[in-house]
């Protein structure tokens, strides 16, 4: 990414990681549906085994993610043959049935508050899978998801953050209202400064 805003400039710390690290293309998937079963997929797994459990997944339909009602049609012990527990097949299923009922959701028209209000009705899906949602498919530009272990782990050695995990958030939503209305971006070279940590 060569096109920084100058805004993010004017944070010298964060200016000095941006010199130092290259942020990788985006995602591919604008498919709000489609992110969601991913994402899932991966909640709580290395990244090794939910690209294995999604490799099997996409598998099962020809390589093609499914629409929701396809998704509706795999019953639950198919699923848990290709490696979902019973709760997360549960959790796709809860997906799909909120894209049959919301067929025609729009969501350029929608806010990220709204959005994040709309999606986490369903049963599986959380504020923070929401966001990487919203900064990853939706494509959002200031979305800054302040409950982040990496984040804030990288802000903490960083901006030398309070080790009180109530203070901490509060400093770092602080800093991060000056990144405004480019939040996503400084979002993104927080995880990528971790990458490049010496271990």
């Amino acid at each position: 990414m060569t096109n920084i805003p100058p805004k993010l400039r004017k944070d010298r710390k964060l200016s000095d990681i941006i010199d130092k690290n290259v942020l990788a293309d985006g995602s591919t998937e604008y498919n709000v549906f489609h992110a969601l079963v991913k994402s899932v997929t991966a909640q709580q797994l290395s990244v090794k085994a939910a690209a294995s459990i999604y490799s099997r997944f996409l598998s099962r339909y020809d390589g093609v993610p499914p629409e929701p009602e396809e998704l509706l049609e795999t019953q639950v012990e198919e699923l848990r043959s290709i490696g979902y527990s019973y709760r997360k097949a549960g959790y796709l299923h809860n997906i799909a049935n909120y894209f049959v009922e919301n067929v025609d959701r729009s969501w350029e028209l929608l806010s990220d508050e709204e959005i994040i209000e709309s999606l986490t009705l369903i049963k599986g899906v959380g504020k923070w899978t929401v966001q990487m949602v919203l900064m990853f498919t939706l494509l959002r530009p200031d979305v800054f998801p302040v409950d982040d272990l990496g984040v804030q782990n990288a802000m903490k050695e960083i901006y030398g953050l309070s080790e009180d995990k109530k203070e901490m958030k509060k400093q770092m939503i602080d800093i991060a209202d000056k990144w405004k209305p480019y939040r996503t971006i400084a979002t993104r070279y927080m995880w990528e400064y971790l990458k490049n940590e010496p271990c």
